[in-house]
């Protein structure tokens, strides 16, 4: 196994945990709103499982996110799932006592995860193949590494969002903005992003702001 001795491989691996300790923060934050409203047995089981099919997930994706960012109107699409989830999350019910969340609960909390990883995900794969250059033991390695580091991430999150409720309002506003800057980084709205440098700010907050809007609203009719 020469490549145990090579620092090459040890720089990359390096580079690959270090790129998703900084780009896990959004996905550790969708994984803690998804699985803030169940049980204490279930949530940890949201968090292990939407974490460990995420980075599976993104080791899949690397291979073809190049080529998928380059199709017209995808970002649009994933854009637009980003906020319905953001919504979704905000306004959820949590009159309902955890007795009523069953397994379908947990089986909603993963999809949500997953589904969310996806989008997020596809801009974050690049810059983790780029590091890994083409070593499929490095990317798979680097990956798998990184699997703790949201688990324990997310369980923080949850925690911190028990504590201090106003962190949901701010994890929802961020699936917001994430969502809107997706939308407008397609490869469709190209020559519009070029004409107005500030569309990409502009589609960020107006993004936060929906989610933030619509999600609060639709809570206070789950409420009355």
């Amino acid at each position: 196994m020469d490549w145990l001795s090579s620092a090459d491989f040890w720089i990359g691996l390096l580079k690959i945990v270090w790129i998703n300790i900084i780009l896990s923060g959004d996905n550790a934050v969708v994984i803690a709103l998804a699985a803030r409203s169940l049980p204490p047995g279930q949530q940890k089981k949201a968090v292990f499982f939407g974490s460990g099919a995420a980075v599976v997930l993104r080791i899949a994706l690397t291979v073809v996110a190049a080529k998928l960012l380059e199709l017209s109107f995808l970002q649009i699409v994933g854009g637009l799932l980003l906020l319905w989830i953001g919504v979704q999350l905000l306004s959820e019910e949590e009159e309902d006592g955890p007795e009523s969340k069953g397994s379908g609960g947990l089986m909603a909390a993963v999809r949500t995860i997953l589904i969310a990883d996806l989008v997020m995900s596809l801009d974050n794969v690049i810059a983790v193949a780029a590091a890994a250059k083409g070593d499929m033991v490095l990317l798979i390695l680097g990956l798998a590494i990184s699997i703790p580091l949201v688990i324990s991430g997310s369980t923080l999150m949850i925690r911190l969002m028990e504590r201090f409720p106003v962190i949901i309002l701010l994890g929802a506003g961020l699936i917001g903005w994430v969502g809107g800057e997706t939308i407008v980084s397609d490869t469709a709205l190209q020559g519009v992003a070029v004409a107005y440098p500030s569309l990409h700010y502009v589609g960020a907050v107006a993004g936060a702001a929906l989610v933030l809007l619509l999600g609060k609203k639709l809570q206070k009719r789950h409420a009355q």
